[in-house]
């Protein structure tokens, strides 16, 4: 990271670097929490919070931080969840940042909001999957489906934590109009024209688990759902043919006064243990180990968001990877003073019980 001078704040200077090359609108709606931002502000203490029983005398002359999610061969588990309008960012948008996960060996997940083709994330040459929002207009939610397939999109992820968007009042106070770069958000949503009603490509408000298997029918692909912060609703997901959830909160964007994921996410693993369906997690994950816990957890990886756009803004596709590969590097040294030489040696021991984390809730029939 010639870029950056290393130390215990480095990604604070990459937010402050960034904050100095974006628009204000977008810096603080990056960054905007929904209502008394609650939940976002707190998304990190909470990861901070969870206290560590490292093993000792074990042998970690070499540490591998090398895992697999749905499959796909991964050099860490560390992830690039779906954020939109990386053209705000960066001239190359996704695709810039897509370069930046592929050489970090990492995956990238490409936003329904953004604006450079698929065909260019793919040609990055990582993995990389694609966010679905169900449209009201669920024709144009069918189009991008089967175009993400056709682009080597290797799974969806379902954002089924957006029936309306939450409201931001920091943002909202700023009182400005964005100024956004041609097909800012509907280069693959919509990339012929004439573009359809505006109405037509807001997020459907009247989802049920149906939609799981009508995404799998219509793509061929496997199925992540993401925004889970409920033991009974990852069964609802998984009965329904969902091959993986995702613990969010989107970010603390949505429902002000949700549940850390931290917390919530030892229920979601316990009820679905056995089931074969992978657990993923985000929300607050700023150093290597905060990425231990939720893996140790029962996490198979972690995403991360405003992280990549703050690299993406401060250092382009360079900017993504060194963050990427700096806190894949925290966490390496982390797993080592743990006594953890593979990902697999993450287990829930290494973490002390939390005093009111989340317990599973009993079916109340609905």
């Amino acid at each position: 990271m010639d870029w950056l001078e290393l130390h215990g704040d480095w990604l604070e200077e990459v937010r402050q670097r960034a904050r100095d090359r974006l628009p204000e609108w977008f810096a603080e709606f990056t960054e905007a929490g929904a209502g008394d931002e609650i939940t976002a502000s707190g998304a990190a203490a909470a990861w901070d919070r969870l206290r560590l029983r490292p093993r000792i005398l074990t042998d970690v002359s070499a540490v591998s931080t090398a895992t697999t999610v749905l499959g796909t061969p991964v050099d860490t588990p560390i992830l690039v969840a779906p954020t939109a309008m990386h053209l705000c960012a960066h001239p190359e948008g996704e695709a810039a940042s897509a370069a930046g996960t592929a050489a970090a060996g990492s995956l990238f997940c490409l936003s329904t909001r953004s604006g450079r083709p698929m065909s260019q994330v793919a040609a990055a040459g990582g993995p990389w999957w694609a966010q679905v929002y169900v449209l009201r207009d669920r024709e144009l939610t069918a189009g991008y489906v089967r175009r993400a397939a056709e682009n080597g999109a290797s799974a969806l992820v379902l954002t089924a934590d957006t029936p309306v968007p939450g409201r931001k009042p920091r943002w909202e106070a700023l009182g400005v109009s964005p100024e956004l770069p041609p097909g800012c958000v509907t280069a693959n949503l919509v990339p012929d024209e004439p573009e359809p009603d505006p109405m037509a490509q807001l997020q459907a408000a009247d989802l049920t688990p149906d939609v799981i298997g009508w995404l799998a029918r219509i793509s061929g692909l496997p199925i992540v759902v993401k925004g889970v912060l409920r033991g009974d609703d990852a069964v609802r997901c998984a009965d329904a043919g969902a091959d993986a959830v995702y613990v969010s909160n989107h970010g603390g964007r949505q429902l002000d006064g949700a549940v850390s994921t931290a917390v919530a996410l030892p229920e979601v693993v316990a009820a679905l243990a056995g089931s074969g369906v992978e657990v993923y997690a985000d929300g607050g994950i700023r150093r290597g180990s905060h990425a231990l816990r939720a893996l140790a957890l029962g996490a198979r990886a972690v995403f991360l968001g405003r992280p990549v756009l703050w690299g993406l803004a401060a250092g382009g596709p360079d900017g993504v990877r060194d963050v990427l590969r700096t806190l894949t590097g925290e966490l390496e040294h982390a797993m080592a003073l743990a006594g953890a030489p593979t990902v697999a040696h993450l287990t829930p021991d290494l973490v002390h019980p939390i005093p009111g984390a989340v317990r599973p809730v009993p079916d109340m029939g609905v």
